[in-house]
């Protein structure tokens, strides 16, 4: 059995804990040790806590990470030597080098970065900085993992330093049991009278969305509605609740599991908001969000802006509405015309992919634990390899 060191930026991260499932169902033994994002997210039983962070508090993080850092051995102590360790975000990856050394210095790294933090991409001496230190703290990584081909043709090919092969994981659903027990997603439009509804799940962080739905729904006088779930990033919004409860046709219904509730609440919508403009033009462009996969796999009509991978990713499919502007005028456009037939339409094409195109089942999780295992076999042998050589070397200085 593999056994993980899972480091955190965020162990309330429902990602973290997609990812945990993922290496479990593959056969790994999963040790989580991380951050909590801010003092009211409550400790998860089971993981190691490394500390507070807050949300947007890049100059904190940093003295959090350092102060991890000096505390990690005993931290660690009681935990068994992994075989290998996994570092979620650039934060992390200081803390699995250090992880590294108090297990001897021979475990591999893996980097998992499924976001470009803008920092990396400024010009000026602290995008530089940033990158030089990502290039340093990433000289011992095996394997880097990442979530969108358009990270990689924007950022890790031609701007990043990191010298690691790459591996393309995409966001999709975890779905243990296999196609035969997979839900049939039902095409769901709304009674007479009763409005459209879209739905906007995941990490709402996007204040441009947010203003955009809010003067579309008003525009359409409750023809359309927004449903929101998931975990609201507070400091990204002047107010967020105020300005939600001021809103006629815009509600929020809080956190939910991914991907135990997923069919329930993409039922209750016909649409799937895919725009995110939280880094316009750089992250936010290249991202293939988890929102994505999940509205697919119960056949939610994506919404998309162009120019974006999320439209790119959607029109090669021939699924989905792709946004020309962002603006509620061009969004009215787009929707306003919307009909049953043109709806059952969008939905059967949505369908016609299948639900496998949008899921990872157990033998998706088994063949990524395996990829992971074979880091820790090659290290193995170059740790043999070496050992041997110093041998043959000890015994030529005798002689």
């Amino acid at each position: 059995m593999l056994d993980v060191l899972y480091l955190a930026h965020d162990v309330a991260d429902p990602a973290i804990r997609r990812r945990t499932l993922m290496l479990e169902a593959g056969g790994a033994n999963v040790t989580v040790a991380g951050f909590r994002r801010g003092v009211d997210t409550p400790a998860v039983d089971g993981h190691i806590e490394l500390g507070v962070t807050g949300d947007g508090r890049f100059g904190q993080r940093i003295a959090a990470v350092g102060k991890a850092a000096v505390a990690l051995g005993g931290k660690l102590r009681g935990v068994g030597k992994p075989g290998i360790i996994i570092a979620r975000n650039l934060e992390m990856l200081a803390l699995a080098n250090r992880a590294n050394a108090v297990f001897g210095g021979d475990v591999p790294i893996v980097y998992e970065c499924l976001d470009i933090h803008r920092l990396l991409l400024r010009k000026d001496f602290p995008g530089r900085a940033l990158r030089a230190a990502e290039h340093y703290l990433g000289r011992n990584v095996s394997l880097l993992i990442t979530s969108s081909p358009a990270f990689i043709e924007n950022y890790f090919r031609p701007i990043s330093r990191l010298k690691a092969p790459v591996m393309l994981l995409e966001n999709q659903v975890i779905e243990l049991e296999g196609t035969a027990s997979m839900q049939t997603a039902r095409p769901r439009p709304p009674q007479p009278g009763a409005p459209w509804k879209i739905g906007w799940f995941g990490a709402l962080r996007c204040r441009k969305s947010l203003k955009l739905l809010a003067e579309f729904t008003r525009a359409m006088d409750g023809k359309f509605e927004v449903v929101l779930r998931g975990r609201p990033a507070y400091s990204e919004f002047d107010d967020f609740d105020g300005f939600v409860e001021n809103e006629p046709f815009i509600s929020f219904h809080g956190a939910y599991k991914n991907p135990e509730d997923l069919a329930r609440i993409y039922d209750d919508v016909q649409f799937s908001w895919g725009i995110d403009f939280f880094e316009e033009g750089l992250n936010s462009s290249w991202l293939l969000p988890n929102r994505l996969y999940e509205g697919c796999r119960y056949n939610a009509v994506p919404i998309a802006m162009r120019g974006t991978e999320t439209a790119r990713f959607i029109s090669a499919k021939h699924i989905g509405l792709v946004l020309d502007s962002a603006d509620s005028t061009a969004l009215a456009t787009l929707l306003s015309t919307m009909t049953k037939e043109r709806y059952l339409a969008e939905f059967g094409k949505v369908a016609a992919t299948g639900a496998q195109a949008w899921v990872i089942d157990r033998a998706d999780c088994q063949r990524l634990v395996n990829r992971l295992a074979t880091l820790r076999t090659a290290a193995a042998q170059t740790a043999s390899l070496h050992e041997l050589s110093q041998t043959h070397s000890n015994k030529g200085g005798l002689l």
